[in-house]
């Protein structure tokens, strides 16, 4: 991922959060989410304990993939992270943006989107 200045004014946990997903570190990822947490993933969606685990060990783990984060805005009380990844996926290129929306210091909702 990349660290750069853009990451500095997000939340703490959805920094943390970022950095867990990263290192596919579930259990750090998890303790960013609240309970009731939901990640929508292009359209597939994910919660649960057992479902959310999947998402950050599995999601896109067969590909080799480059990151780098390419902004970070606010959009109401949803914070958006722009991401640009590269890879051995169909299509070699992507862009992403994941919508983060908090409730309180933990996580509520992601929703990744693709960037047209």
């Amino acid at each position: 991922m990349d660290t750069n200045t853009h990451t500095a004014q997000l939340p703490t946990t959805i920094r943390a959060y970022l950095d867990a997903q990263e290192a596919r570190d579930a259990d750090a990822a998890l303790a960013r989410l609240t309970p009731g947490a939901v990640i929508s993933d292009v359209g597939e969606s994910f919660s649960g304990e057992d479902g959310l685990r999947r998402f950050v060990t599995e999601a896109g783990a067969e590909f080799t993939v480059t990151t780098e984060i390419t902004g970070v805005r606010r959009d109401g009380e949803t914070w958006v992270v722009g991401h640009h990844l590269e890879g051995d996926f169909p299509g070699g290129a992507a862009d992403l943006d994941y919508r983060f929306v908090l409730d309180g210091e933990r996580i509520e909702r992601i929703d990744i989107v693709v960037v047209p």
